[in-house]
């Protein structure tokens, strides 16, 4: 009978991920197959050195893997490392940029120092080279400080411009990240639109589960909707709109209206965008119109209206008369669309159509509202909505920001309290 031999798993060398595996112990042959067929004992003894070759092989394999093992752990530790680093080095660019003005400052307080002190150095030289003419060794040393200090400054001075290269990339970074003072205007206008209409929900019941908490967050931010979204209106008929933009008037209405927010940076804008498509969504303007409308008291006038298509011959209408919240919610509108086409006309949007469209809504200013004019406005709303106007001017401001022209530049000076809704 031959001895039964296993081969024993092959413990790992260095640490691994994967477990060693054992490598199952060879069968010893039957005593009958030995006795039945005697001249074979030598092939089983290859046979059986085929097996230690193949153990050998496998334990080879298996330290191969080990290495790949360790290999790939190796890089997922220099990747994490490398993920680490990065986040520092992002932690650190925000401390540079908080303080970037004060090294600035720092640097150049340096620089001074070190001139002074270069001063103060050849001074002692000169006198020591009038008290003492055998010090030579002294004056060497003196003269290779000089020369450490000028190396120095001049370091300094390469560090300084450096500075100052960092510093205007990081200003026209952050230029980039603070609103202008039109931008600055419709985020106050956007506001006082969710104020309104977040504040009509409460009082008419829509969506009464958020509708407080909504009100309580956009009025707080624009206490006045209303009177604001007006007067800009009211200051959008004036023709002497376009040319204020020069005027120290509009700059400091502009100033006034970001003073209400206390914020002029992008993610202002971000804010706000984010309630109108929440307040979309939600479909509360409709439900407030529905609600308004349902409301109307049910007498009837009697109006001539003039029919475009023929001129002079004027078509008697039937329109309802609005209730007072109705005709406050249609002048409020009103003043929303001629904001926002006399901006369309001063930035060139639509040029097609703008100045149509800003004197059709000019012209129905000092009017009192009826059904046909709540009709209109909802059809201007949807239309500019539809053309992306506000989309459009934002992009337009941002090409101002990154191509800056003399009438850009004009358009952004400050105003006064002359221009801005009170």
């Amino acid at each position: 009978m031959m001895s039964v031999r296993t081969t024993p798993s092959v413990p790992p060398s260095k640490p691994s991920v994967r477990t060693p595996v054992a490598i199952p112990p060879i069968e010893p042959p039957s005593s009958r197959i030995i006795k039945r067929f005697p001249p074979e004992i030598p092939q089983l003894n290859s046979q059986d050195a085929g097996d230690q070759r193949e153990a050998s092989a496998l334990r080879d394999e298996l330290d191969m893997v080990q290495e790949e093992n360790e290999i790939l752990l190796d890089k997922l530790r220099r990747a994490e490392e490398r993920h680490e680093e990065s986040v520092a080095r992002a932690r650190e660019h925000e401390k540079q940029v908080a303080s970037l003005g004060e090294g600035v400052s720092l640097e150049a307080k340096l620089l001074s120092r070190k001139e002074a002190a270069l001063r103060q150095r050849e001074a002692a030289l000169k006198a020591a080279k009038q008290r003492t003419d055998g010090r030579d060794e002294e004056v060497a040393s003196l003269r290779t400080q000089i020369e450490n200090f000028k190396e120095e400054a001049i370091t300094a001075v390469e560090q300084l411009r450096e500075a100052e290269a960092e510093t205007k990339a990081l200003k026209s970074m952050t230029q980039r990240m603070i609103l202008t003072q039109e931008e600055m205007e419709e985020v106050v206008l956007k506001r006082c639109w969710l104020a309104r209409y977040w504040g009509l929900a409460v009082q008419h019941g829509t969506c009464a589960d958020i509708a407080v908490s909504k009100h309580e967050l956009w009025s707080a931010l624009a206490p006045l909707p209303f009177e604001v979204v007006i007067s800009a209106g009211q200051k959008a008929r004036e023709e002497s709109w376009e040319r204020a933009s020069g005027d120290p008037d509009r700059s400091k209405h502009a100033r006034e209206l970001s003073d209400l927010t206390g914020e002029g940076n992008i993610e202002t804008m971000l804010s706000v965008e984010m309630g109108l498509r929440e307040l979309a969504s939600l479909k509360v303007e409709d439900a407030v119109v529905l609600a308004l409308a349902q409301q109307r008291r049910p007498n009837m006038v009697r109006q001539s209206i003039s029919d475009s298509k023929s001129p002079g011959d004027p078509k008697f209408i039937e329109a309802f008369e609005l209730s007072e919240d109705e005709a406050e919610d249609v002048l409020f509108k009103e003043a929303w669309l001629t904001y926002f086409w006399r901006r369309a006309k001063v930035h060139g949007v639509e040029e097609d159509i703008a100045e149509e469209r800003l004197q059709f809504w000019i012209s129905r200013s000092g009017q009192s509202p009826t059904s046909h004019d709540a009709v209109d406005v909802e059809r201007g709303l949807l239309e500019l909505r539809k053309l992306g106007i506000e989309q459009q001017l934002w992009e337009a401001s941002r090409r101002e920001i990154d191509f800056p022209s003399s009438t850009t530049v004009a358009n952004h000076k400050p105003a006064t309290d002359s221009e801005m809704p009170s």
